[in-house]
């Protein structure tokens, strides 16, 4: 119970018949101490239903330097996640390192890094990262190095599921599209104004001189606006109204030239290729869809084939899966309000050794080891064909 006031705690004293009065002393002395109590507990709360900005700026403050880790081959939701903290810890002094594990490969995810000139430290294992301190954004759980077991973050920012917590901090909102959205949210709440920089490639990259470290560069600002659009197809799929609160926030510091330089890179040979066979090879079972594209040397073309196989009349989920260097991978995308595909891709590879699934309503993926999905192990493995029923039966609700 809160009391908060001392003539509610006379009150209470006096309700004692005969006592007040026998003993005066013993009385003040515990309205005093209430008194300080309910202070205290006053200051307590205070503290303890501070803002989440409020409280991840106090753990920055108190570190020397913390590295920032991004999830493997960071997209610009990540990517701006990332720098998004650089700038919070700048202004409290706090140095930083930007890390990711992986490669930065799809034509939007360079553009993104630079246009904006960004500088990333790609990481191999667990002995890159320098500081005890590890601030982990749009991933809750550190996975894709060896020894990622070991790192216990002290800080948690991320917009997916999953069991991952900081040790300190942990602010993990599955409600949002993209993690930049609860950056600029935190942004808007410390009352940050938006101050032009130039970023130019040619003599430099970002000059920020002259910039107050309690405001938002245009370059920054920039960079969170397009995490949102790309996590949100453009604010138009898994998207909430913080979002687009979040977007028309920072559109009062956005450079329309970076934005749209990032927006529309060169498109890659193989990544026309990809899409192409996607669709020249799919299977549709209204209104869902399969293709399986093969070998590919990118990545980051499945997903992007993923994109354009939904758009297709007739379906609203797909699954697109690709091989590289022994690994299948898997990208699904739905616009179903019955197809959860990242619950569908995990119930999928669930029972194969060593396979990953998971992801959003709209947006998930995975990636099965070959020579599991061969039945290497406690496993009597999967032949594609049973893996494309599978997903069938999964988007149908079968599984």
């Amino acid at each position: 119970m809160y009391l908060g006031a001392a003539g509610d705690l006379v009150s209470v004293a006096e309700g004692v018949p005969g006592y007040a009065g026998e003993n005066p002393v013993f009385v003040t002395g515990v309205v005093v101490g209430l008194l300080v109590l309910g202070g205290g507990g006053t200051v307590l709360y205070r503290y303890l239903t501070r803002p989440p900005v409020s409280q991840f700026k106090s753990l920055l403050a108190d570190r020397d330097a913390v590295t920032v880790l991004m999830h493997p081959n960071p997209d610009p939701d990540a990517m701006s996640s990332a720098l998004a903290v650089d700038q919070l810890a700048t202004a409290t002094g706090t140095d930083t390192t930007l890390c990711y594990v992986g490669e930065i490969r799809r034509p939007e995810n360079r553009a993104f890094q630079t246009v904006l000139d960004l500088d990333f430290d790609r990481i191999e294992t667990v002995g890159d990262i320098k500081t005890d301190a590890v601030v982990l954004v749009d991933h809750n759980e550190p996975r894709g190095f060896p020894g990622a077991e070991e790192v216990e973050p002290m800080a948690v920012v991320d917009h997916h599921p999953g069991d991952g917590t900081g040790t300190e901090f942990t602010d993990v909102r599955t409600d949002m599209g993209s993690c930049a959205t609860i950056f600029a949210e935190y942004f808007e709440n410390l009352e940050w104004d938006f101050f032009e920089v130039d970023v130019a490639l040619t003599d430099g990259g970002v000059d920020t001189a002259g910039v107050p470290a309690e405001a938002i560069p245009s370059h920054v600002a920039t960079g969170l606006i397009y995490g949102i659009q790309s996590d949100t197809r453009s604010l138009t799929n898994g998207c909430s109204a913080a979002d687009f609160a979040a977007a028309a926030y920072l559109y009062g510091g956005v450079d329309t030239d970076l934005l749209n330089c990032i927006a529309n890179p060169q498109v890659d040979a193989e990544v026309l290729d990809v899409k192409s066979r996607a669709i020249s090879e799919r299977e549709v079972r209204a209104p869902y869809g399969f293709s399986d594209v093969g070998e590919v040397s990118n990545t980051d073309a499945i997903p992007q084939a993923a994109d354009e196989l939904e758009t297709l009349e007739g379906v609203s989920a797909v699954v697109v899966i690709g091989e590289k260097e022994g690994t299948i991978r898997i990208a699904g995308r739905s616009r179903d309000d019955r197809v959860h595909i990242g619950r569908a891709i995990e119930a999928v590879v669930a029972d194969i050794p060593m396979a990953e699934g998971g992801g959003h309503a709209r947006m998930g993926g995975g990636k099965i080891p070959v020579e599991y999905m061969d039945g290497i192990g406690p496993s009597d493995g999967v032949s594609k064909v049973d893996l494309q029923e599978r997903l069938f039966e999964a988007m149908g609700g079968e599984r």
